[in-house]
């Protein structure tokens, strides 16, 4: 089987005295193909200023591991049952809620896909049926006890 990894780094400013908590949560996601990606704790998880809001918080990278995961297994489920795509578009939500334990938790991601198809589409039954097929292909989905719900536009 394959691996994935990531390098995570994060520095303490200069000054910044760590132990009274008033340090930046910003930090960077280091990939193996080159890509960098600016993170940092939510703003509704940490205070501004030690959060970066217009960074990326692990929450939201959750989220988009699964809409995007779900979307590739789409995608080509549609292009082998010959439907071509032109745009594929998610605005997919997680919700954090508490566990019987009290932990807090991503308790349910609601993936919202929107479907712009090149030429002849599938009815909405064999739309459906690509969507239930990418569900269950997902292996970041099948790998999480968050609950998924599809809810195509």
């Amino acid at each position: 089987m394959a691996t994935f990894g990531a390098t995570i780094l994060w520095n303490r400013d200069e000054g910044a005295a760590f132990t009274d908590n008033k340090y930046s949560r910003a930090h960077l996601w280091q990939f193996d193909g080159g890509a960098e990606v600016p993170a940092s704790s939510s703003p509704h998880i940490v205070r501004l200023p030690y959060s970066v809001a217009e960074n990326v918080d692990p929450e939201e990278a959750f989220v988009a591991s699964i809409s995007s995961c779900h979307m590739l297994f789409f995608l080509a489920g549609a292009a082998k049952a010959g439907f071509v795509i032109d745009e594929y578009r998610d605005e997919a939500q997680g919700e954090l809620a508490k566990n019987e334990k009290g932990k807090v938790y991503i308790s349910r991601v609601v993936l919202r896909p929107h479907v712009t198809y090149a030429g002849q589409s599938p009815d909405k039954a064999a739309e459906a049926e690509f969507h239930h097929a990418a569900h269950e292909q997902c292996f970041i989905a099948n790998s999480v006890i968050t609950k998924v719900d599809v809810e195509p536009a």
